[in-house]
Parts: structure tokens; sequence; C-alpha cells
């Protein structure tokens, strides 16, 4: 990685008490403003695919080398030039299609998280300006709108709307890689507790819908974020006893019921010949046990979400965006979860088997054939010649393979956690720094108001 550079640009101002020098620097700390190289990446192993496909082209090596040893004996062993030709350009169609199926799915992946971020940082960002105590005339002339927080209490909601942006980003990226359960370290600080109750155990006990959302909230850090302490004492762990997470807690919550059970469900409950020896008809019964019932964690996210944009606008405090605005909000969340419906089709949706199966089969017929058609005109030589070649088609379809999925943990995979790490310090600025709406910079009123 290029190191960091600095330009620094001095300039001066005169006044009246005389002229004044200052010095302003700009760090330039981009990747790619570098020299364009050639020779480091061409000798460079780390990051690339040849620890990979070294074995394969080992293998192949030591078959041609056997190969050119027989020749040398006097065995003949040579074949026709005549096939290899065609089959050389049915394998590369296969490769350059191979590759660019997957370079789709990889760069789809990035297209639809990056999407996914714009829409979080537009939904916090409206969330922080327009969801403001009205004033008290305004609030007095609208029919049924009876603000009852404080602008301290208001913010701390706003604060816990702006958490759950930030973790709707960490629960799709471990959605994504099937990472189970809420005990992640990057959960903690961000997912708020009712949330966390809300996704282990389902509908909270002993309070209402409302008195969860505006429940009292905890200590918070300057930003308004838990911090690492705070975030694990029992009291924001669990609900009021302290309980410790669900020990079948996995990325859908709760584990699935799986389609035999279901099938055994529909026989048990057919009662008619028909149903039970034919299943032309096929009958689920509804929620028998609800422990079985299961959704993936970023859906409980986007509902309190929804929520909370609900009793925000039920209690007055979207007023000045009106319904159309209330719609824009909605519909930051319906993308969202649109997003991770088309990344989910990415990750659940492989290449087929079969394929890549027949594409190994055709590349090593081919390289296993070569040394044959090229031991009459090369001898030795041709040993090189076949390693060269294995190196190239083995190495394209090995980073097709690495980059078809591209949400993993490999190397070569999306970034997943620097873009979340990057949004939520973008959020914890926005709740540290920026003002909110009705506020001058610095958090100081400029008199203006809320027009």
């Amino acid at each position: 990685m290029a190191s960091d550079e600095a330009e620094v640009t001095t300039a001066s101002v005169s006044g009246k008490g005389g002229t004044v020098k200052f010095q302003k620097t700009k760090i330039i700390s981009r990747q790619r403003l570098r020299k364009y190289s050639w020779l480091p990446d061409v000798l460079r192993l780390k990051g690339s695919i040849v620890p990979r496909i070294i074995g394969p082209v080992l293998t192949v090596t030591i078959f041609a080398s056997i190969a050119a040893y027989l020749w040398d004996q006097g065995t003949e062993v040579t074949l026709t030039n005549q096939v290899v030709p065609l089959l050389s350009v049915v394998v590369g169609l296969i490769l350059v299609f191979r590759n660019g199926t997957s370079y789709d799915r990889y760069y789809e992946g990035r297209k639809d998280f990056g999407t996914m971020t714009a829409h979080i940082r537009s939904l916090s960002r409206s969330i922080w300006i327009n969801v403001a105590v009205p004033p008290a005339d305004d609030a007095a002339r609208v029919k049924g709108v009876a603000p009852n927080l404080t602008a301290a209490q208001l913010r701390r909601r706003k604060v816990d709307a702006l958490k759950l942006c930030a973790a709707y980003a960490y629960s799709v990226k471990h959605y994504l890689r099937g990472e189970d359960g809420l005990d992640w370290e990057d959960y903690v600080g961000v997912l708020p507790a009712s949330t966390a109750q809300l996704a282990r155990y389902g509908v909270p006990t002993r309070r209402t819908s409302a008195a969860v959302s505006y429940a009292a909230t905890a200590r918070t850090s300057p930003g308004g974020f838990l911090t690492p302490d705070e975030a694990n004492s029992p009291s924001n762990l669990g609900d009021a006893e302290g309980r410790s997470p669900s020990a079948d807690a996995t990325k859908r919550i709760r584990v699935k019921r799986s389609k035999d059970k279901l099938k055994q469900a529909s026989t048990r409950t057919a009662r008619t010949p028909l149903l039970s020896e034919r299943a032309l008809h096929q009958t689920i019964d509804f929620h028998p046990h609800p422990e079985t019932l299961s959704t993936p964690l970023p859906l409980v996210i986007a509902h309190e979400l929804s929520r909370l944009l609900f009793f925000f606008k039920r209690d007055g405090y979207l007023e000045t965006v009106g319904p159309a605005g209330t719609n824009a909000l909605s519909a930051h969340i319906h993308t969202m979860v649109e997003m991770m419906t088309a990344m989910e089709r990415v990750a659940n949706t492989p290449i087929p088997r079969s394929y890549s199966i027949h594409l190994k089969q055709c590349v090593t017929l081919y390289l296993f054939v070569l040394p044959f058609t090229l031991i009459k005109d090369l001898g030795w030589g041709m040993v090189p010649i076949v390693t060269v070649v294995a190196f190239t088609l083995m190495g394209i379809e090995g980073i097709a393979d690495e980059i078809e999925m591209p949400f993993g943990l490999d190397k070569s995979d999306l970034p997943l956690e620097r873009y979340c790490d990057d949004l939520k310090e973008e959020i914890e600025y926005i709740v540290e720094r920026l003002p909110e709406g009705g506020e001058g910079m610095y958090g100081t009123d400029d008199g203006e108001g809320d027009d």
C-alpha cells in the first residue's frame, strides 16, 4: 500500500493588525495515487492466485515431464494436432463466460451494498434533521397531535433510530455470511437493547409496543452510543431480569422449520384419503409451535425502524416534512430491504456445481492432451510451455471461483467490515458533531427556528 503523502500550501492574510501567514496541509492517502508499476506485481505472490493453483499446476508439469521422458526413451506418445485447436476454442469460451459471470456477481454485490449504504446515510440524516419537537402553536393547530417528549427525550429516540441504521448494515453483513447469533463485537453499543430482546425472544413481556419504543434509554456515551462496558451489562443484554442470549439464536433469530417437518405436519393433519394419499393439496398448520418461527435479523431491525417512523409521525414529530416526507423516509427502509434481498439472491444462488465440474474436467483434459501434441516439435521444451498454459487457464478459473461469492472472508472478497465501520463512524459523527433541526452550526440556536 502506498504511503501517505502531504501537500503543504502556504498562504497569507493581510489585515489591520498586519499580515498573518498560515500553512494548510492536505493529506493524500488514496492507495491509487502512486506510480504505475508492473514488475512488483509480476513478482508478488501475496494476494495472487498462485497459492491456490500451485498444486494443480505442478501436477500438470509432472505429467508433462513424464510424457517428455517417455518420448525421450523412444516411446511413441505423439498425437495429431488437428483436434486440440478445436478443444482450445471451446475451453477459452467457457473460461470467458465463467470469469464474466463471477465478476458480475462480485460487482452486483458491491453495487447493492453501496446502494444500501447510500439509503442508510440518507435515512440517518433525514431523521436527525427532520424529526423535531414542533412549536407549541403549530402543535395546537394539528388535530390529534400531542407531542409528549422533551427535546432531550426526543434526541434519545433519534439516537436509537440512528443506532438501528448502523446495526442494519452489520446485521446484513452477518446474515450474508451465515454468521449466527447476536454475540458479535460489532453489535456492542450499536444494537439497542429493546431490539436485541425482540430478536431473541419475540414479543416483549410486561411492556406494550409503544412502551418498548419509548422505554427509558440506558446511559450513553457523549455521542449517544453505548460504551462497551455499558452494553455488556446485564440490563442491556436482555430484559429486566438480565437473561443471557438464547442458545439457539441464529442469523434467522431462531431455527427454521425444515421442509420435511412441514410435510410431516401436513400429512398428520390431513384427515381425508384425497389429501393423505395423493397429496394433490398440501395444508400447513399455521403457528403450531411459535418457538420454531424465524425471520432474519435485518428484517427485525427494518420493522423497528418503520415502527419508530410511525410513532414519530403519530406523535407529531414529522410535521415539518408532511406526508410526502414521511413516505420518503419509509421508501429508504423499503429500498434497504430490497438491497438486502438482492444480496441474499447473490449469496444463496451459486453457479451450478455441474457447470464448474464440467469446466474443470475440460481444462484438465485439454492440459493432459496438450503435451502429446507438442512433444514432437518442442521435445523437453514442451514442459515449460505446458506449465505456462496450465498456470494461465487454471488461474482464470481459480479467480472466478474466488470472487463468485463476494461476501465471504477471503482476501479477494468485499471488505464488508470496513464498509460497516465507516458507516458507523459517519453516524457517530452526525450524533456528536452535527446540529439537529432548528439549530445553528456547532449546536447553537441561530434563532431561525425550523423554517
